[in-house]
């Protein structure tokens, strides 16, 4: 087999342009550009082809594609000010794009006529081009590589800019450019331009709406535990992660069973599931997961090409007798946070750095639940091979994803299909295939009735949490008390004592430095907290003045104290503090 490369000019002419401020999807999803790495945030994928798809076909299916939809024709030029961070959308009337051509002459055959190793070859292109970063300020917001065999193509693998389009909008890409390239006529797009979305959400409707969710979001990280999983296992920060892949026809049966039985729809289900599994793996009953894909629940937004991509906060409590119980109460957290995750990404991030800072322990974004189901054309997923075994696992290479635990859900009619993410300090490489295995054990008992969730230890064979040392459980977070000695020390040096008073986390400070009070040590244990689940910086500090040659651990009772507080900032209390 011998490959060739050559790149091609599109030139298009769109019936739109214009210009306007960002909508919340993109502006959220342009701070996750700027912030991850391109393999972490671009989406690869390869769309079906039809049957006799020539080049020049495709080329124009692909030109009156991003001619059809504003969203593909948007540019996002730096902003005012030294980070030049976008705040406006521009959509060009007239541009070009270019499109790779890969010519794979002399294919084998796989014994059935079939091209052997191409699905390969289209994988490993989709993966090399979703490690080099988008131009934001240059469209379109898509980049394609057509792989041909003389004059016919065989796959297009295409890569999505996530500020351009989420999983739900390049659903609707893919059936487009199948109509375009089988030659039919699509009818004009109706549904609103990221324009006008952007205006929606600038009206005053679109403010209470985005006042609300904030609400949501600062209700849920004020009160609820900040991090899930905590035990002797994290070692810090989410490193190189396991993925999956589970299929199986059988639990897709139990699934339909079950929510037939119950009355949930099947993402309902998987998400209980999921989160009973989480529960017992971390030994905690409140859990608080992100769930992605989640701003497609009105309808009016249903065919919107364009980003909506923004968390839905789920606070869920597990504490059910059994699992149709936890069912109904996954409902409710679902539509709860689903409905608030349209928000102001900016005031976000700040309200968790606010809260961080005034509760001592940082949010966690280590629960991870992504329903892709109803984006995933069910053309693709036929397209692929049947699987070996029921249930099949499949083995991913290993990739950065900075979460514990992370639940892909990628089709649930006529086969369940999911892929599960996890990193080794919660789960390693066993655990984790014993995990998905669990999901469809659940749903095989589940489809004959209510299962009580005491049961799940010798249903799963799931392990839960170990906690070796002094753990205390503080603010509904368990937390290491040896973590929290290291934390202080690390951010303010050896000469440090950590205690655990009446339910309160003490620092003891020798210092010879009159400008280190308790807000400026507050600020830099803060400062070092990222990256240390179990640990949470102290309720209160205690500052004594120590001579600066003064070496040994020092005489705590002999040092006189010279300031002492909690070492919140009131500017940060008053941010917090409730509207009205």
């Amino acid at each position: 087999m011998t490959e060739t490369s050559r790149r091609i000019t599109v030139r298009y002419a769109g019936a739109s342009s214009g210009f306007g401020p960002l909508t919340l999807g993109q502006d959220n999803m342009i701070r996750c550009i700027r912030r991850d790495r391109p393999e972490q945030i671009n989406k690869e994928s390869v769309w079906p082809v039809p049957d006799g798809t020539t080049l020049p076909v495709a080329l124009q299916a692909l030109r009156r594609l991003v001619e059809r939809h504003d969203s593909l024709r948007t540019a996002f030029p730096p902003g005012p000010g030294p980070e030049a961070f976008p705040v406006r959308q521009l959509v060009g009337g007239e541009g070009e794009f270019t499109v790779t051509v890969r010519a794979v002459d002399g294919l084998p055959t796989d014994g059935t006529g079939g091209p052997a190793g191409l699905d390969a070859l289209a994988d490993e292109v989709g993966r090399a081009d979703a490690a080099v970063p988008f131009d934001l300020a240059v469209g379109p917001r898509l980049r394609f590589t057509l792989l041909t065999d003389h004059d016919r193509v065989l796959r297009l693998v295409v890569v999505v800019c996530h500020a351009g389009a989420d999983g739900a909008a390049t659903a609707l890409l893919i059936q487009d450019w199948l109509d375009l390239a089988a030659g039919k006529e699509l009818p004009p797009v109706t549904a609103r331009t990221p324009l006008e979305v952007a205006a929606l959400e600038q009206s005053d409707q679109g403010r209470r709406k985005a006042a609300a969710a904030l609400q949501h979001w600062r209700k849920v990280l004020t009160t609820a535990p900040q991090a899930v999983f905590a035990d002797s296992g994290i070692t810090g920060p989410p490193n190189g992660v396991a993925a999956v892949v589970l299929r199986s026809r059988t639990a897709a049966a139990d699934l339909a069973a079950t929510s037939r039985r119950t009355g949930a729809s099947p993402s309902v289900v998987l998400l209980a599931v999921y989160a009973a599994l989480v529960a017992r793996r971390a030994g905690r009953t409140g859990l608080v997961l992100s769930a992605l894909s989640a701003n497609r629940q009105r309808a009016v937004m249903a065919d919107h090409i364009g980003t909506l991509a923004q968390d839905a906060l789920l606070a869920l409590d597990t504490d059910a007798g059994d699992l149709d119980e936890l069912i109904g109460r996954a409902k409710a957290a679902s539509l709860a946070g689903y409905w608030h995750s349209t928000l102001q990404a900016g005031r976000v991030w700040q309200l968790i750095e606010d809260i961080a800072h005034l509760r001592g322990s940082r949010f966690a974004r280590q629960v991870v639940v992504n329903d892709l189901s109803l984006t995933i054309p069910e053309a693709m997923s036929d397209a692929r091979p049947a699987p070996t075994s029921d249930p099949e696992l499949t083995w991913l290479p290993d990739q950065p994803v900075a979460v514990r635990v992370m639940f892909n859900i990628l089709r649930t009619s006529g086969s369940l299909e999911f892929v599960l993410v996890a990193c080794p300090q919660v789960l390693d490489r066993e655990q984790t295939g014993r995990f998905a295995l669990a999901v469809t054990a659940v749903l095989e008992a589940a489809a004959r009735g209510p299962v009580p969730l005491a049961e799940l230890p010798a249903l799963t064979g799931l392990d839960g949490a170990v906690r070796v040392g002094e753990w205390q459980r503080i603010e509904g977070s368990w937390v290491d008390l040896d973590a929290v000695r290291a934390l202080v020390v690390e951010a303010l040096g050896a000469a440090t004592r950590v205690e655990f008073d009446d339910g309160r986390l003490v620092a003891r400070i020798a210092t010879a430095d009159p400008g280190l009070t308790p807000l400026v040590a507050h600020r830099t244990v803060i400062g070092a907290l990222p990256g240390r689940d179990t640990a949470m910086a102290p309720h209160h500090y205690v500052v004594h003045a120590a001579a600066a040659d003064v070496a040994g651990p020092p005489p705590w009772g002999e040092l006189p104290v010279v300031a002492e507080g909690a070492g919140r900032s009131p500017e940060v209390a008053g941010r917090l503090a409730p509207p009205g």
